[in-house]
């Protein structure tokens, strides 16, 4: 008999595709991911050995307690698992996963997507096209900034920051970087690396946020961290919301101490603070930097790739602890 799965989120069509060929799955029905409730309905009732979803599912200490015995792993389909509480997983015995690697260079791509769309007023062109345009417009009106040759600020160097880096030089631009330690010299491939955050904004034409979320990484970017940059400079976040202090971020955008921002993730999802849509200087997208159809399936493969190691007694590919 094959393995019991519940498949809590919705997933690509060839995700599913082998999800059902490869397991005894449940598939989440309707429009939206399965709640924790469902979830833990579904895999009682299914007596589940393992159960795959995404960062919509808060799986709490309170929540793995409540798993059936027969659940032996929890896999994510998403790098970060700040939605898992990794603790409880490993003192229930239970192994959970993340999809690492898979997603670096779609969401690089992202990223700098964002950061060109803020600093050449992507948003507001197209809000003008949309209208209908029907004037002129002046060579001094509606002036975005210049990419090329500017100096990047990364916070966290780890995949996919590297990977922004990369796209960054390719624009000509000097990279600098802080980390909680300092990377070899073959990583960070001529990028500057600053010890102290704040000691770093002050050279930062663009800031660009690659940190995980976490008690130390909460709000990080506030208003005295903002008021370090550069004025005029463009924020561009694709990690985690957490990360950076929306109501100083919003004050920074209309001052223009930010020209602009690209913000991919926000700090309440998918409720987000709709004052950012008030503003012309800032693209928004829905938590979406890894969204390609390439990557999104090479995401949900990864994962049962690692239902399927932990079932077959191999241990996991991607273990969180």
């Amino acid at each position: 008999m094959p393995s019991r799965l519940v498949l809590a989120a919705l997933m690509p069509r060839d995700v599913v595709a082998r999800a059902r060929e490869e397991f005894d799955a449940v598939v989440v029905e309707g429009q939206d991911d399965m709640t924790v409730e469902q979830v833990i309905e579904a895999a009682v009732s299914h007596r589940a050995d393992a159960i795959m979803f995404t960062n919509t599912l808060p799986l709490s200490a309170d929540a793995i307690a409540r798993l059936p015995a027969s659940v032996r792993v929890g896999a994510t389909s998403s790098v970060g698992y700040d939605h898992i509480d990794v603790a409880a997983a490993k003192a229930r015995g239970m192994v959970v996963t993340n999809t690492p690697g898979v997603l670096t260079e779609c969401t690089a791509d992202f990223a700098f997507m964002m950061l060109l769309a803020a600093a050449r007023r992507a948003y507001h062109y197209d809000k003008i096209m949309r209208a209908g345009w029907r004037y002129r417009i002046g060579q001094g009106g509606l002036l975005g900034v210049q990419v090329n040759g500017k100096t990047l600020g990364i916070l966290g160097l780890g995949r996919i920051g590297r990977a922004m880096a990369q796209r960054a030089r390719g624009f000509n631009m000097s990279v600098v970087y802080h980390a909680r330690h300092r990377l070899p010299p073959d990583l960070e491939q001529g990028a500057r690396y600053s010890a102290s955050f704040h000691e770093m904004l002050p050279h930062c034409d663009f800031l660009s946020l690659h940190a995980p979320a976490g008690p130390a990484t909460d709000k990080i970017v506030n208003a005295e961290a903002l008021g370090k940059l550069k004025r005029g400079a463009v924020l561009v976040n694709v990690s985690r919301g957490g990360l950076v202090d929306e109501d100083a971020v919003l004050d920074a955008l209309k001052s223009g101490q930010l020209f602009a921002a690209g913000l991919d993730v926000f700090r309440s999802e998918p409720d987000y603070d709709m004052r950012f849509a008030e503003l012309d200087n800032v693209i928004l997208s829905p938590h979406i930097g890894s969204g390609s159809m390439e990557t999104r399936n090479a995401m949900g493969y990864r994962a049962l790739d690692n239902i399927a190691a932990v079932l077959a007694g191999e241990g996991a590919i991607d273990p969180l602890w």
